[in-house]
């Protein structure tokens, strides 16, 4: 069994507009993932700069960061990053642009963790549902052309809609479990923030991560859960 999260962290700006990126590590390390999606990693303009220093992840954590990113100062692909804990393989990465009004991408990562292989896909959906229902499928049918792997996607999937009406693309492959209101993080609302698990994968048990940190880090409260094969 291994621990999964996902958490978008708004660039490191807090409710408190600071950019506070030992903040964001400290959520983190509470909640102790082997694997983390994070969504709004890097600046948006100019070197589009991770908000999170490599250095300051090497330092503090035992984690590291699959190298997505075309550019050298940034994380993640369209702000999608994954990390991993340290002795964790990476086999391959894919990056995958998807279709819809805005630049959106998805992070595609095989991993080698104890135990198991792992297809990994980071996720930050579109705002409008037309383009949620675009991407979804994309994914899938990109995720049909690779080699079978237990795959899990994670990440702000914007879906507002309770029964998750826009993201039917996944049901025939996937199972979409959302484990909390997270977002906004002083009155959460809705579950924007999702796993969908493959059927070779179940969820042990999971929930939206709080602590004082979390209520100031960002607009979203992270989402975690303990995987295992089903």
């Amino acid at each position: 069994m291994f621990r999964v999260a996902s958490y978008n962290i708004r660039k490191s700006v807090g409710l408190d507009y600071r950019r506070d990126a030992p903040r964001v590590l400290s959520v983190l390390a509470a909640i102790g993932a082997d694997v983390i999606a994070l969504q709004e990693t890097d600046r948006r303009f100019g070197s589009r700069a991770s908000s999170i220093p490599h250095a300051l992840i090497a330092e503090t954590t035992d984690l590291k960061p699959v190298d997505l990113s075309p550019r050298a100062q940034s994380m993640g692909w369209h702000g999608n990053a994954i990390l991993v804990r340290r002795g964790a393989g990476v086999l391959a990465v894919r990056r995958l642009d998807l279709p819809g009004t805005e630049p959106r991408g998805a992070a595609v990562v095989d991993l080698d963790m104890p135990g198991t292989l792992l297809r990994v896909v980071g996720v930050h959906l579109g705002l409008f549902r037309r383009d949620r229902r675009a991407q979804v499928s994309h994914i899938t049918e990109f995720l049909d052309s690779l080699p079978k792997m237990p795959t899990l996607i994670m990440g702000d999937f914007n879906e507002w809609h309770r029964k998750d009406q826009n993201l039917t693309a996944l049901n025939t492959r996937f199972n979409l479990h959302t484990p909390g209101h997270s977002f906004p993080t002083l009155r959460p609302l809705v579950g924007l923030d999702k796993f969908a698990l493959s059927h070779d994968l179940a969820i042990e048990r999971g929930g939206v991560h709080d602590c004082p940190a979390a209520r100031r880090a960002s607009d979203h409260k992270p989402i975690w859960a303990d995987i295992r094969a089903a």
